[in-house]
């Protein structure tokens, strides 16, 4: 660890037994320089070293892996998200943290499928990023505020439907569709081109797979599971 300057952050991250080890994978060599400044003047972290393309660190990735490898998204050569897909598949328990300045939704979800752990903004404040450093070091998945948001954001939106469709035939969802559209049973029966005793067993079936007990309660379940496109 380099000379203790203290924390030139104004806050003190907890310190743990032994230092939070850091590598860090950037193409700017100042960002470089001035990330590796902030962790190792910190007290309870360690920069390692530093690496001006992925390329370097897959080829120095061994036996005595950082707690967290820091990594840029815009790198020469092999961009920082296809890098972390591939130490992942080398070296399945290290831990990445993304750090960069794209903040679209493409490559958000793109890094942490690759395998990153967290994915933060260059703009996040240094003592936030020690902080950041230091969960993930830890176990956890830190984000910058903004990147949570719209990974939240994103899984509402496309979150399954509850129970996926309830089982239903293609002939119960049909059905339930009419009744969502405002039909009745005996208009439903015309549609569909059968009697309305067989609608009404059909019904039944579908009160059934519901969980309700009258119309109403079955068209309030298809609009609020979204069975009904």
């Amino acid at each position: 660890m380099g000379e203790d300057g203290g924390n030139k952050t104004g806050t003190c991250p907890v310190e743990r037994a032994r230092s939070v080890r850091v590598e860090i994978v950037e193409e700017q060599a100042e960002t470089r320089t001035a990330l590796a400044m902030l962790i190792d003047g910190t007290p309870g972290f360690s920069c390692r070293t530093t690496f001006g393309t992925i390329e370097e660190a897959i080829s120095r990735a061994g036996a005595a892996p950082p707690d967290v490898l820091l990594v840029d998204i815009g790198l020469p050569g092999m961009s920082g998200i296809d890098g972390i897909r591939d130490l992942k598949a080398r070296h399945p328990a290290l831990t990445l943290l993304m750090l960069t300045v794209y903040d679209d939704d493409e490559r958000i979800f793109e890094a942490l499928c690759a395998g990153a752990s967290g994915y933060l903004l260059k703009r996040t404040p240094p003592a936030c990023l020690l902080e950041c450093l230091e969960q993930a070091a830890s176990g956890g998945a830190p984000m910058s505020p903004d990147v949570a948001r719209r990974v939240v954001s994103v899984f509402h939106k496309f979150r399954p439907p509850s129970r996926a469709g309830h089982n239903l035939t293609p002939h119960e969802a049909r059905l339930l569709k009419l009744l969502v559209a405002g039909y009745n049973n005996t208009t439903a029966a015309e549609e569909l081109g059968v009697s309305y005793d067989t609608i009404s067993l059909r019904m039944r079936d579908v009160y059934q797979k519901l969980h309700v007990h009258a119309k109403s309660e079955a068209v309030a379940r298809a609009l609020r599971d979204g069975i009904i496109p």
